[in-house]
């Protein structure tokens, strides 16, 4: 019978399915195991109390059960069936290796060489990891007890799983004999290593002599492609050697190479990594026979030098990564030549990566300079620089290679062929559609955009590898290594055109961090509390980008939901750390604002008054106060302050946030500067409302003006960030301070509008009404009055023209309005109680209202009254609240002018050119525009809106005796001893002459509202005021006329501040030169008080 052919074993094809069904099936076991040990995960059937005997029971039988138990029932198949057969096809396609004497090495048949030892480790791992499994019997055993359940007999591979599942209780022993018969394949495998591995396995100080991965060490040669004999071997895995070692550790004591590369390995690492976060520590104990012929202390020195060993290497890589990415990000035409640089360094860096990740995590006794690298970040990072330059730069690669491929390697290739003195017909078909397919590639293809694809010419050399790498090939590859070296050189060109993403998983997928997530965060903890490292920190979250190349196709696990959890976790810290750097720039520059404010020059101008004088007196003066701007001068460039400290931490930081627009994770899209901008708009809105520094127990509140500078300061600082972070710092102030103007903000959160309504009209107002404050019309502002109790804040330092233009400045229209409302509302409530009071009188002011010409029926009229006081108090108190309203309109007026002086200029055209006989709803519109804009209006729309919603019978007819009522009540205001007329603040120290406003815009609202003629209400109401007031003229008693003439000033405010009256109007019923004299008196007697 003859032997079949090479091409019919189908060696290569066997290799890539079977190493492909391997990674699926231990993902597979991976997943049982780990569920099996969580016990949230565990199997509903092994945590089921009615199973608990069972399962006991057939634990204790493994693999004999006996199924009596018919109340047994397991729906489910167990994927470890699958095992059996996976291992079948392993055991079969590695004795078909061994019957074929296929010839190994690394260095010539490199995918047969790797894809061999690869089905061996992963082979391996799949039955170490199986036996891993605690319950693996009991999952077996009910499997079959239901299979027979089900199908009414037992599964016929099941005695060959139960016997497999017993022979590997101890899964290395057993397969150390299995191996046994494939010693001799699988050492040559090894072996062949010798020319790759010590390479690998070189110190750092090695490296550094060597200037490895230097572009710029040999300036004449950088335009030189970098070329390799064994160009796939320079970032080869280092976990192959110690495991297969292990299964043929016989060849140890007969061959000497074999026996260095052990040593080799045992140095490199003492903790092997099986599958994800499943390790095997090869210096226990279940393996010490491997290593009789090594001297304890040996291995004892080797497994404390790798830290140290590994730490160097970690060291020198950071600096020669750092070198070649900033190189290739300046030059990027050198990745054609330097591909291969890139792709070594990606692989070294992520192999000390891992073995640094897989030992802190597993070792106990450890030193924690070896074992924790806070620097780890730093060297993460610049591989991702080095990942985002291929990819970026991928099309300047695919021109290099393709003229590569097409101007050198073909000729070369063609050569080779040429050469060949026995080339077998396949062989020579193969060979030339390698040549072929090669000399028709071209620059255009690239530049047209065209999709390479040479997955099909890769499979045909591995195809060709297996052909001639068999002890019976006409054309041996072994006689043949150049053929070998310049074929792998030409299948890594290839994959520098159609496959850079994949190369990239290959040299540097760091997808392993998804299984060590504790380990993960630490690191990413400890990269953000160094301030150096903190600019890398960007490479966490984008080393869950790596996690989508974890999964198989066998099984496609649930990694989604943690990998976007960790992702979202890295870039919302990272978010946090950059605000609270920010808020402590804004604390610290709020500070020196808050030196610039005029309050703290006193004690300076004090000081500076006093200087001359204490010096005379030979007293030592006090310390001279720390002037502003002291902070900035420095004696040398050492001196370093907590700004510049904070400065610079958040410049590093917002490198790391501006690092990248944007990632892609499983199909979610993650921009880390809008995390910054989110945080920032949370923190901007809490730090305003906490600026105010209102307490609600005292009723204390920071000044507008204070407010404003510190909210200047802080958007200040907040605007300087756009230097560090491509965000829209405007898009955070529009957002942030658009709804400090509303009432609420979205969170339901009180604002700063909704405070300092609050505040002015339960604090300052209130004690207004309480005659603890007055309105000082000179001053335009509320000035304490001095009283037994003294006010906790200063009135004028609230409420003068400056403060009111600051709280316009933060407020904005809209939280003006707001006040205006909140204003009106009030204004309204005290209308309502008027009203009350005039129905309680409306017979007597009847009768007034008609005989305001018969003064001895109006005296007997008037002590009819009741509530008189009332009627007056509680129209000064709506003056006061008008006048309040005024200082706020004009504040807002000035504001508005700055910054919008042609809009508002326009406005009032508007205002100031509405015919006479225009319609009231349209007029009343433009008064709405102008009151929005801070526009005094004949008539205030905001309070006719208030006054709109008060409706009961003959409103008209009490909204005239309301008139009737404060005009008839005015001459007893001349008995108050707080009544007095003072020049000096141009008002009365008890707000009567707030009266005036509130009479003028209460009329021109109620009788807009029933639409009744405002200038003939106020003149009648100017004719009662004057007759009541002239009669008082004629009393003889002094106390009820203490303070005429100060009253007789009311009827010309009302008439200067009205717009419907006129002087030759009051002069028809109040005789000018009573005016006169009254100015006359009350600037007498204000001299006379003050001398």
């Amino acid at each position: 019978k003859l032997s079949p052919s090479p091409s019919q074993q189908k060696l290569a094809e066997k290799l890539t399915i079977l190493n492909d069904r391997g990674i699926g099936m231990l993902t597979r076991v991976y997943n049982i195991k780990k569920a099996c040990g969580d016990p949230k995960a565990k199997p509903s059937y092994l945590v089921d109390k009615n199973l608990e005997s069972a399962v006991k029971f057939i634990v204790r039988k493994f693999p004999a059960v006996e199924t009596r138990n018919n109340n047994v029932r397991l729906p489910a198949c167990v994927c470890v069936c699958v095992c059996v057969r996976v291992r079948d096809h392993v055991c079969e396609l590695l004795n078909t290796i061994d019957a074929c004497q296929v010839f190994f090495d690394i260095t010539v048949n490199f995918d047969l060489t790797r894809n061999y030892l690869d089905l061996v480790v992963t082979y391996t791992t799949l039955m170490m990891l199986l036996s891993r499994i605690e319950e693996r019997k009991a999952i077996i055993g009910l499997y079959n007890y239901a299979h027979e359940m089900t199908h009414g007999a037992s599964d016929r591979e099941y005695p060959r799983l139960g016997q497999m599942i017993v022979d590997y209780e101890n899964p290395l022993k057993k397969m150390m004999e299995e191996f046994v018969p494939h010693a001799k394949s699988l050492s040559d495998a090894l072996i062949s290593l010798q020319m790759v591995y010590p390479r690998r396995n070189l110190s750092a100080d090695q490296w550094r002599n060597a200037q490895l991965l230097s572009l710029i060490s040999a300036p004449s040669t950088m335009l030189n492609p970098a070329q390799s004999d064994t160009v796939y071997s320079t970032y080869l895995s280092l976990s192959v050697s110690p495991v297969g070692f292990i299964l043929c550790h016989a060849v140890l004591n007969s061959d000497a190479a074999a026996l260095s590369l052990w040593k080799l390995a045992l140095q490199s690492s003492s903790c092997l990594c099986l599958f994800r976060d499943e390790v095997f520590h090869i210096h226990k104990g279940s393996c010490k026979f491997v290593w009789f012929d090594i001297p304890q202390a040996v291995l004892m020195l080797c497994f404390f030098l790798s830290g140290s060993m590994h730490r160097e290497r970690r060291k020198f890589l950071r600096s020669a990564l750092k070198e070649l990415a900033t190189v290739l990000a300046d030059q990027p035409g050198l990745l054609g030549p330097k591909a291969l640089f890139v792709f070594m360094a990606l692989s070294f860096a992520r192999d000390e990566i891992i073995w640094l990740l897989r030992h802190a995590d597993n070792i106990q006794k450890k030193s924690t300079d070896d074992f924790i690298d806070k620097h780890i970040a730093e060297l993460i990072f610049y591989m991702e620089e080095l990942r985002a330059h291929v990819r970026k730069y991928g099309p300047v690669m695919q021109r290099y290679y393709v003229q590569y491929l097409s101007g050198f390697d073909a000729v070369v290739l063609n050569e080779l062929v040429q050469n060949l003195s026995v080339c077998p017909e396949d062989e020579s078909i193969i060979m030339s559609s390698f040549v072929n397919t090669m000399t028709s590639l071209s620059v255009k293809q690239v530049e047209d955009g065209d999709v390479f694809d040479f997955r099909g010419m890769r499979l045909d050399w591995f195809r060709l590898q297996a052909y001639t790498s068999v002890s019976k090939a006409s054309l041996g590859i072994a006689d043949h290594r150049e053929l070998g070296k310049m074929m792998n050189t030409i299948i890594f060109h290839t994959k520098m055109v159609d496959s850079l993403v994949e190369m990239l998983v290959e040299t540097s997928d760091l997808s392993i961090f998804c299984f060590y997530s504790r380990a993960f965060e630490k690191m990413f903890q400890q990269c953000l509390e160094l301030p150096s490292q903190s600019r890398h920190s960007i490479c966490f979250p984008l080393l869950c980008t790596h996690f989508m190349s974890c999964t198989h196709e066998l099984c496609p696990e649930e990694v989604i939901a943690r990998t976007l959890s960790l992702c979202n976790m890295f870039l919302d810290e990272m978010a946090k750390q950059a605000r609270n750097l920010i808020t402590d720039i804004c604390t610290e520059q709020c500070t020196l604002s808050d030196q610039l404010l005029p309050k703290h020059c006193a004690k300076t101008i004090s000081q500076a008054v006093n200087k001359k004088s204490k010096k005379a007196t030979g007293k030592k003066g006090e310390p001279e106060r720390e002037k502003p701007g002291v902070e900035s001068m420095r004696k040398n460039r050492l001196l370093v302050t907590n700004l510049d400290k904070l400065h610079t931490a958040l410049s590093e930081l917002c490198f790391s946030i501006n690092y990248v627009p944007n990632m892609v994770v499983w199909e979610h899209t993650f921009t880390p500067r809008e995390y910054l901008t989110s945080h920032l708009e949370i923190r901007f809105t809490k730090s305003i409302v906490g600026m105010t520094m209102y307490n609600q127990a005292t009723q204390e509140i920071a000044k507008p003006s204070e407010l404003l500078t510190s909210v200047r300061a802080y958007m200040t600082v907040l605007q300087s960030i756009e230097n560090y972070v491509t965000i829209d710092i405007t898009r955070v102030f529009n957002n942030v301070l658009l709804q400090q103007t509303q009432h609420l903000d979205s969170h339901g959160e009180p604002t700063i509008t909704s405070l300092y309504t609050n505040w002015y009209l339960e604090t300052l107002l209130r004690q207004v009404s309480n005659g603890h404050i007055a309105y000082f019309p000179a001053m335009k502002a509320f000035v304490n009055l001095p009283t037994e109790n003294e006010l906790t804040f200063n009135a004028e330092e609230y409420s003068d023209i400056s403060e009111m233009r600051s709280l316009s400045e933060l407020l904005g229209p809209y939280g003006m309005k707001f006040l205006s409302e909140s204003l009106m509302w009030h204004i309204s409530s005290q209308v309502a109680e008027l009203k009350k009071l005039v129905v309680d009188n409306v017979e007597v002011l009847t009768q007034m209202r008609t005989s305001f010409d018969k003064p001895d029926h109006m005296a007997a009229l008037f002590k009819k009254l009741t509530s008189v006081d009332s009627v007056l108090k509680r129209m000064t108190i709506i003056g006061v609240i008008l006048s309040f309203r005024s200082l706020a309109q004009e504040a807002l007026r000035d504001v508005l002018s700055c910054h919008i002086p042609f809009l508002v200029s326009s406005v009032e055209d508007f205002k100031d050119h509405i015919p006479r006989e225009t319609d009231m709803k349209v007029a009343m519109n433009v008064y709405e525009l102008s009151s929005a804009a801070g526009l005094p209006c004949e008539i205030d729309p905001a309070l006719v809106v208030a006054l709109s919603s008060q409706k009961s019978e003959e409103e008209y007819k009490i909204a005239c005796l309301l008139m009737v009522f404060v005009a008839v009540s005015m001459p007893t205001l001349a008995s108050n001893v707080m009544s007095q007329y003072s020049p000096a603040i141009e008002g009365h120290c008890n707000n009567i002459h707030c009266l005036a406003k509130a009479i003028n815009q209460i009329a021109a609202a109620l009788f807009t509202i029933h639409k009744g003629s405002i200038e003939d209400r106020l003149k009648e109401f100017l004719a009662l005021a004057s007759s009541s007031l002239l009669k008082i003229g004629q009393e003889t008693d002094k106390m009820t006329t203490r303070n005429r003439e100060s009253v007789y000033l009311l009827l010309d405010m009302i008439v200067q501040e009205s717009p419907f009256l006129t002087m030759d109007l009051l002069e028809s019923c109040f005789p000018y030169v009573l005016l006169r004299n009254a100015y006359h008196a009350v600037y007498k007697q204000s001299i006379s008080a003050n001398a």
